[in-house]
């Protein structure tokens, strides 16, 4: 085989140079790749050969969420693909692949074999329960909302009638994060070593993690708080209140915070006082007025314009946003000037409009250089470039191993 040529690919960004191939669909595994390609690296990304990443079937999300990228669409676990897989990542530095445990492994696709290909690669799995443990929970299909009620991260959401699941996809997303985070973290090892590293990410460990700062309050002390709905479980004056045109969030914290508030609500008698002295920080649920703070500021908040309020609060130090919807986001001026929002073409030509590079590197900045390929679009320019003759790809998609596009 020959070296792989990357002339297609351009160079920017402070990835430029690294190579990463992933076999997933949806959202966790793939959106880890789209960060790493937005970043600089080449990402080709291994679809199945008959309908592709079920992705595709969203209308606009797949445009954000697969461009940059490079389409093949063949079957890795057949014998012959099993070849064309390891030719991709013989060169590659990063293998991503998502799936229910330890399937590549019981299709005789261990990390050891791999390994055998380029010892230096790094390996990230990424599955719901992890490569090992109960074979029950390991081998269950997982999906966001599952994974986050078996973290417990979903029962500390919601109501104290009924937990309610964050959206959209936040167990989909943190593991994302946790993904492009991890295998670069071992590429660097790698890079120093020659030695490459295998990673379990377990989606419930990633949710487990993010909603830990209460369960270690459980773990340690036995305390549970109650599900907040729209408020905090343990302070008042943070959350989200209802005003006259809509809704703001709050976070009153700090001493000159808390004596503005009072005052503002007509409570600042309270100030001073035995039960409110002069250095209080915090307003704690548990306090002798909190219920009375609560009633004043929500009655205070309802009658008051979202925007006013921010900036008032705003000038005294207290944290304070408007909450925006989505037409409010179209308006903002400074969501404008750091380009959060970009527009682009789709492979037919039309302007898709989403979100911007994150995040903003001065020095090596990310770029946006190619829309979502089609199904398979990539497939002979990316085996050429792994040495495959024209012949040799047209027998493998005659025995249905590959598809072009």
């Amino acid at each position: 085989m020959t070296q792989r040529s990357t002339s297609a690919i351009p160079g920017f960004g402070p990835l430029e140079g690294v190579r990463v191939v992933y076999s997933a669909v949806e959202i966790a595994a793939p959106t880890a790749a789209a960060l790493l390609s937005e970043w600089g690296a080449e990402v080709i990304w291994i679809e199945n050969t008959r309908t592709g990443d079920s992705m595709r079937d969203t209308t606009y999300v797949k445009e954000l969420e697969r461009r940059n990228q490079r389409s093949i669409a063949m079957n890795p676990f057949s014998e012959e693909g099993r070849t064309v897989l390891f030719e991709l990542l013989r060169d590659a530095d990063i293998f991503i692949e998502s799936s229910k445990g330890p399937t590549y492994a019981r299709r005789g696709l261990t990390d050891d074999v791999l390994w055998e290909h380029n010892p230096a690669l790094v390996i990230a799995h990424v599955s719901g329960f992890g490569q090992y443990g109960v074979p029950e929970r390991v081998n269950r299909a997982a999906y966001d909302l599952t994974v986050q009620a078996y973290s417990g991260y979903l029962a500390q959401n919601g109501t104290p009638e009924q937990p309610m699941a964050p959206l959209p996809y936040v167990g989909d997303y943190f593991t994302s994060e946790m993904v492009a985070a991890s295998v670069l973290a071992a590429l660097t090892k790698a890079r120093a070593t020659g030695q490459g590293e295998s990673i379990d990410i377990a989606m419930y460990e990633v949710m487990l993690r993010i909603g830990a700062y209460y369960y270690m309050d459980y773990l340690n002390a036995g305390t549970r708080y109650p599900r907040p709905g729209a408020r905090h479980p343990n302070l008042c004056g943070i959350g989200e209140y209802a005003c006259k045109d809509g809704y703001i969030g709050l976070c009153v914290y700090g001493v000159p915070q808390n004596k503005y508030l009072l005052e503002r609500i007509g409570l600042g008698h309270l100030w001073g006082t035995e039960e409110y002295p002069e250095d209080t920080a915090a307003l704690w649920l548990d306090g002798p007025k909190a219920e009375l703070i609560e009633q004043r500021l929500d009655e205070f908040c309802l009658t008051q314009n979202r925007f006013e309020l921010e900036e008032e609060f705003s000038a005294v130090g207290i944290a304070a946003n408007a909450i925006l919807e989505f037409e409010d986001l179209d308006r903002e001026e400074h969501l404008r000037q750091r380009e959060a929002i970009v527009e682009w073409e789709n492979t037919a030509g039309d302007t898709v409009r989403g979100i911007g590079i994150v995040p903003k590197f001065t020095r090596s900045p990310g770029r946006i250089w190619r829309p979502m390929p089609e199904l398979g679009q990539d497939t002979d320019a990316v085996l050429t470039e792994a040495g495959f003759t024209p012949e040799r790809i047209a027998e493998l998609e005659a025995n249905g191993t590959i598809r072009r596009g």
